[in-house]
């Protein structure tokens, strides 16, 4: 079994997890309309949801950086991103008989694009975050499909998440 997984220019090192599955993976035939996970990582005692997003990547356009920056700060990346992304990616485990422990969802930001997110705007954002994976209609799930969610860059990954390395590609210079 691979380790190592790689979502743009972040490559992780999955080392140590019972398994790891590339949920989104591209030529995988996949239901119709839902939106998935980059990563499932199983553990003993929990599931991983990995999220990657990262407009720092260097093909992206500043104009692209700054609609992220906004998203970011409003209700659009939550509630038109990363909720469908759990819920579809926890339906799908669900359906197919892989959710017998609990999940945790990360978000991993990639910040190069968003220089002035510090550690308050991050906490802020994922208790948006969790509060709408736990009601995202007039009432709340009855049933709770995340037990928690973090949201983590790549500067933060490592102190929540030592057992596994997250690196960026390096940079390419031109000569």
């Amino acid at each position: 079994m691979t380790s190592h997984f790689q979502e743009g220019e972040l490559y992780f090192d999955f080392r140590g997890s019972l398994r790891v599955q590339k949920l989104d993976e591209q030529g995988v035939s996949l239901p119709h309309g839902m939106s998935f996970v980059d990563f499932v990582v199983e553990e003993a005692s929990q599931q991983l949801l990995v999220e990657v997003k990262d407009p720092s990547q260097m093909s992206v356009a500043e104009s692209e950086k700054s609609k992220f920056a906004r998203k970011f700060r409003g209700k659009q990346l939550i509630n038109e991103e990363l909720v469908p992304k759990c819920r579809d990616s926890y339906c799908f485990l669900h359906l197919m008989e892989q959710d017998t422990k609990p999940f945790l969802y990360i978000v991993v930001l990639g910040t190069r694009a968003l220089p002035a997110v510090g550690p308050g705007e991050l906490l802020e954002f994922r208790k948006r975050l969790l509060v709408r994976l736990r009601r995202e209609s007039d009432l709340p799930w009855k049933r709770p499909y995340v037990k928690d969610c973090v949201v983590l860059t790549e500067q933060t990954w490592g102190a929540h998440f030592p057992s596994y390395s997250l690196q960026r590609a390096p940079t390419k210079t031109q000569d």
